[in-house]
């Protein structure tokens, strides 16, 4: 159990910045690798990377709708990953999980 209590903390630490993803991945990188931080590492990691380059692009829309309903969607994303792994569970997140797990599976 005590294993499952340090998988579930690194996969929390993974969703509160960009660094802290990248903290993740260190502190995943130990001989007993956990599945469920990987899974939550990557789905992270990828939301934060494609936060990044798409709303690059959405800074210039110069539209306040389209900008606002960017943050609110990747807000939405944010939070459903986040509170998966607060409650222990691994959920891709809607439209672009799977995309990620396939992206990132050497993490």
């Amino acid at each position: 159990m005590e294993n499952f209590e340090k998988s579930k903390n690194t996969a929390i630490v993974a969703y509160l910045t960009i660094i802290g993803s990248v903290i993740a991945i260190f502190m995943n990188q130990e001989e007993k690798r956990s599945d469920f931080a990987s899974f939550h590492i990557r789905q992270a990691l990828g939301l934060f990377i494609s936060f990044f380059l798409l709303g690059y692009f959405v800074g210039y829309a110069n539209s306040w709708t389209a900008t606002s309903a960017f943050y609110i969607f990747y807000f939405i994303l944010w939070i459903y990953g986040f509170s998966g792994a607060l409650q222990g569970q691994k959920r891709e997140l809607p439209v672009v999980g799977a995309f990620f797990q396939s992206t990132f599976k050497s993490l």
